[in-house]
């Protein structure tokens, strides 16, 4: 069984497992470690909401948010790599998406860098558009937003 649950700092080390495991064949194209894998996971956990979805006792999928005025802005979405394919990233931009509504709030933000192959269709096909690309670190930063419906 799949659960869905807040990380703590109990779960520093793992979260920062995983991350380094899902980002990490993107080191080789474009030529560093993507931004996540430089992020203290404590630190996110502390100043962030870092949810994650968890079998057997182990972290399958995360994803980190926080609320901005006007907006919820996705630091992070990590799916293990042998998790991938299974509906965890979609799982959990939809909580992510219920996040913002809770809040009262009507507007999703992320950015992701183009080379990450599908990335950027994977955030289309959830409903996200493009609103502007920006050059970064000598690549490109798309950034994506969604308005949702408030009920």
């Amino acid at each position: 069984m799949i659960v869905l649950r807040r990380a703590g700092p109990e779960d520093a080390a793992a979260v920062g497992a995983l991350t380094r495991a899902a980002y990490g064949k993107w080191v080789a194209v474009i030529g560093r470690e993507p931004v996540p894998m430089q992020a203290d996971p404590m630190a996110a956990i502390a100043r962030a909401r870092v949810d994650v979805l968890e079998e057997a006792g182990k972290l399958l999928a995360l994803v980190e948010t926080r609320l901005e005025p006007g907006y919820l802005w996705v630091e992070s979405l990590a799916v293990q790599p042998e998790a991938q394919g299974r509906g965890c990233g979609k799982r959990l931009m939809g909580h992510a998406e219920g996040l913002t509504l809770a809040a009262g709030l009507a507007e999703i933000r992320l950015l992701t860098n183009p080379a990450f192959a599908g990335n950027v269709a994977f955030y289309q096909g959830l409903g996200f558009s493009i609103d502007r690309e920006e050059p970064f670190r000598g690549g490109w930063t798309t950034y994506l937003s969604k308005r949702l419906t408030v009920r």
